[in-house]
């Protein structure tokens, strides 16, 4: 991919157009912490003229949230470039980093080891002093989930049938947010929606990704092509913004497996959010009164990377009683970014240390997201603040909406503290 790579990093001009929209940038104002100082970089690695060891440390602290690509009037690829620089420098870490990530990424994407993954941090609390990374795992994991069952395997449209739709429960997203991937398909159900829901599916590889592990990402993926495949859905519906970006990009992943690059781009075509979904049909099922204020948090990977803005506004402005408030930051990253917050804990904090603040100062009720991993970082976020402010997953308030119970909204936090 060395050509390749070359010719997306030389598209940069250096304009200085991602400099505002970059959070790192904004931290530390140092050019090797900006868009374009890390495609600089990557030139200079590619070019001879620096080591990946010279280059480690400001790629690492790349959040991939992907705010530069709609501010660079080049049409910078921003995303492919950052995946092959982490990759580049995966090796490059100390010995210690590179043990702690290879072990969460034997962990993260699997569902079964994640669900016993948290009970060492919570019994041996010395645990989480060892290393940081280690530390801000034990912060943010749930320290238990509602008992929720596991769906079922297909969950049937209520009145006329107009799609058959499969969903992505996938890996954290099954462990710790079952709820709402629950509130996904009955509210996909209610909208004329056949949902299937594969047994033995797993993890998208975005996780993988993100942490420079591409040959685990496309092996995830492969398998994830096949089921879905498999299932002879008309679209793969997610809930959670970090997943659909990874999957939308499936075609490029798989592009040089004879075996796999057809099936990955037909699927890739396929795969919708859930609030993008709902949007292109046209919603159809009676919307019940929520009488509340809520703030809307842009999930990078929905914003940036998918282009998706307006479907969850719209569908929020379609329930009556709704007040919809933006979050005055600029849709600023609130630190989460994949596994960014476990690897870089101090910059995710005072990222979301900046969102807390943001979303206290927009007078809101509550907060929704459309992305998991947003969800446990401004919660925590918030609760570091004092602020006593929920945060719900979009699709939670719709669902309270469709079923008529507005108090629904708020009684599905990410986390449930006894």
């Amino acid at each position: 991919m060395g050509e390749d790579l070359r010719a997306l990093t030389d598209a940069c001009v250096h304009c200085g157009f991602c400099l505002p929209s970059c959070p790192t940038y904004q931290l530390t104002g140092e050019e090797a912490h900006s868009p374009r100082g890390r495609i600089h970089l990557l030139r200079q690695l590619l070019d001879g003229g620096a080591t990946a060891e010279d280059i480690a440390g400001p790629i690492d602290t790349c959040l991939g949230c992907l705010a530069c690509v709609p501010a660079c009037p080049s049409g910078v690829q921003y995303e492919p470039i950052i995946e092959a620089a982490r990759e580049r420098v995966a090796a490059a870490r100390p010995g210690r980093d590179r043990a702690v990530r290879a072990a969460l990424m034997q962990v993260l994407p699997y569902r079964r080891r994640l669900r016993v993954a948290p009970v060492p941090l919570r019994v041996f609390p010395k645990l989480a002093s060892l290393d940081p990374t280690l530390g801000a795992a034990g912060a943010l994991a749930p320290e238990r989930t509602a008992p929720v069952r596991a769906l079922p395997t297909r969950v049937r449209a209520r009145g006329p049938r107009r799609a058959v739709v499969g969903l992505l429960t996938g890996c954290a997203q099954d462990v710790f947010f079952r709820h709402v991937s629950a509130a996904t398909a009955r509210v996909l159900a209610l909208e004329g929606c056949d949902v299937l829901v594969p047994r033995h599916q797993g993890c998208c590889g975005a996780l993988s990704l993100h942490s420079g592990q591409p040959a685990q990402g496309r092996r995830l993926a492969r398998s994830l092509v096949a089921t879905f495949t498999r299932a002879r859905v008309d679209y793969l519906v997610t809930d959670v913004a970090g997943c659909g970006s990874a999957m939308k990009g499936y075609a490029r992943l798989l592009a040089d497996d004879p075996r796999w690059a057809r099936p990955a781009a037909e699927l890739a075509a396929k795969v919708r959010d859930v609030t993008e979904l709902i949007d292109e049909l046209g919603p159809v099922a009676p919307r019940g009164r929520v009488d509340r204020t809520v703030a809307y948090h842009d999930a990078c990977h929905l914003a940036n990377g998918q282009g998706i803005t307006a479907a969850p506004r719209r569908l929020l402005d379609g329930i009556p009683g709704l007040t919809v408030r933006e979050i005055a930051d600029g849709g600023r990253c609130c630190g989460s970014a994949g596994t960014y917050n476990l690897f870089q804990p101090e910059t995710a904090a005072e990222l979301g240390r900046l969102k807390a603040e943001a979303v206290v100062a927009s007078g809101a009720e509550m907060v929704a997201a459309g992305n998991p991993g947003c969800l446990l970082q401004i919660e925590a976020a918030l609760r570091g603040a004092g602020s006593p402010i929920p945060v719900v997953h979009t699709i939670e308030i719709l669902d309270a909406s469709l079923r008529r119970d507005p108090d629904e909204a708020e009684e599905s936090p990410p986390r449930q503290r006894e």
